[in-house]
């Protein structure tokens, strides 16, 4: 059976099924081809259910520490098994918001694998989706008059190290536990190794992180990973930089063992369970390129500012293309390559202006580039720095370490980039991506009044601290 459409996506991620409603609100005849899920890694593996499991984790701290704040309670006791269960009731609750959004804009949704046809029978062009059916049934077959490929991607694993699920994790598998280890291996410092080795110490699990590079969190602001470092150690977390992994050690006979070579020199690390966090690769194999003249390079599919593929027709977002594998990142990309199908005029868009954020505790949130890449960039630059400690609203609130860090250029004054680390700078960042796009100053973004007491008066005192004029340092 064959159907025609405007738009065929294949992959019901976040960045799919969002393109998916743009494309429904432009009037065009789409379609999903969802192997999983709706709602991909982000709702089921990756973003919702990690952060359900750190709210779980902040709030397990919180009451540990009440007697701080005058609340005397027994010794808490954390149940895991409850907090797997409010994750996945959170997951199911928004999957079930997604289903009723992909309905309402009467999009199709066809269970199973999708493969990209080249020119046949059914239409002169590649681009004719053959769709596995989960169910079994007869394939269907999709025409479509544009493509677009969201098919995500998946963790990485080190050469010569086998995942087997259990005792060996990624991330995927980790989300997965029935009950937490003793302790735990992490390897990789990244986003993902940051937010997990924060996560598992909040949750008493004794954690190591083994970095190849010479710091955690190598594409943040230095003073961001510093900072990080410094709250990691001071939680009890050991990290390890530039320590290379030999997954040839690996034994998991009598509990886990592996080396890491540090200096020239071998070294044998040891934990219950291991989580290797060190990325992840485009979902691309199986989805057809080769019946197309899709180019293909390290690993992601190639594309023009408009997600273009070199079939004019198929476009491509998200994490097969690489880049900014974040959801956000996906989703404007798709309303971009949609807008752009249905003959909208579009603008680019800007990569420096989109928010990073690590929801770790501490929380760190970064907009712009970073104080090193500026003068790679050439400019020259004026920082200026304020601390949490310094305001009453920390204190109140019972974390006052962090500080927010803005970076200006000195000759024009704008905005190059902001960097914070502390209490809910994710929630605060946005103001920051803002000042980015209206291509504010520093004292623009001072002018703006900050209401007291709050953490955000560490942006307004972080901005006038630029030109020297921080009120209270």
């Amino acid at each position: 059976m064959s159907t025609e459409y405007d738009l065929v996506i294949l992959g019901g991620g976040t960045g799919g099924y969002v393109a998916a409603i743009r494309a429904s609100q432009l009037g065009l005849k789409t379609a999903i081809v969802e192997a999983g899920k709706l709602g991909g890694t982000c709702l089921h593996a990756g973003c919702i259910p990690s952060k359900a499991l750190l709210r779980s984790a902040e709030v397990y701290q919180t009451v540990k520490k009440a007697a701080g704040f005058g609340v005397k309670t027994e010794a808490p006791v954390f149940d895991f098994g409850v907090a797997q269960e409010r994750k996945q009731s959170i997951v199911d609750k928004l999957h079930n918001g997604v289903q009723y959004l992909i309905k309402q804009g009467k999009i199709d949704l066809y269970e199973g694998y999708g493969r990209l046809l080249g020119p046949s029978i059914f239409s002169p062009m590649a681009g004719t989706v053959s769709v596995e059916m989960n169910n079994g049934e007869e394939n269907e077959m999709l025409i479509p008059k544009n493509v677009l490929l969201a098919t995500g991607s998946r963790p990485r694993t080190l050469a010569g190290l086998t995942i087997d699920g259990q005792t060996v994790l990624t991330s995927d598998d980790a989300l997965r536990l029935k009950q937490l280890p003793s302790s735990m291996l992490i390897i990789g410092g990244g986003v993902i190794g940051v937010e997990w080795a924060s996560m598992l110490c909040d949750f008493d699990v004794e954690v190591t992180i083994l970095e190849y590079a010479d710091r955690i969190l190598p594409t943040e602001d230095e003073e961001i990973s510093k900072a990080m470092t410094k709250a990691l150690k001071k939680k009890g977390i050991k990290i390890v930089t530039g320590a290379k992994v030999l997954p040839e050690t690996l034994s998991v006979q009598d509990g886990l063992t592996i080396s890491a070579e540090e200096s020239g020199t071998n070294r044998d690390y040891r934990a219950e369970k291991m989580l290797v966090s060190v990325g992840r690769d485009a979902n691309t194999d199986g989805i057809g390129l080769e019946n197309t003249d899709i180019e293909f390079s390290k690993g992601v599919i190639q594309v023009n500012e408009v997600y273009q593929t070199k079939e004019s027709h198929i476009y491509a977002i998200g994490d097969c293309i690489g880049g900014m594998q974040l959801a956000h990142v996906a989703s404007h990309e798709g309303i971009k390559a949609v807008e752009h199908m249905a003959g909208l005029k579009t603008e680019p868009i800007r990569y420096d202006w989109i928010p990073r954020c690590i929801y770790s505790s501490p929380e760190a949130a970064s907009v712009g580039i970073t104080e090193e890449e500026a003068l790679k960039r050439g400019h020259k630059v004026k920082v200026g720095k304020f601390p949490f400690q310094a305001l009453g609203k920390a204190l109140v609130f019972g974390e006052a370490e962090g500080f927010a860090k803005i970076i200006s250029d000195a000759e024009s004054d704008d905005l190059l980039g902001v960097h914070m680390i502390g209490p809910h700078v994710t929630d605060m960042i946005s103001e920051a991506g803002l000042a980015l796009v209206l291509n504010a100053t520093a004292w623009e973004v001072a002018s703006s009044i900050h209401p007291h007491p709050s953490l955000s008066e560490v942006i307004g005192e972080a901005a006038l601290a630029v030109d020297g004029m921080a009120l209270h340092l």
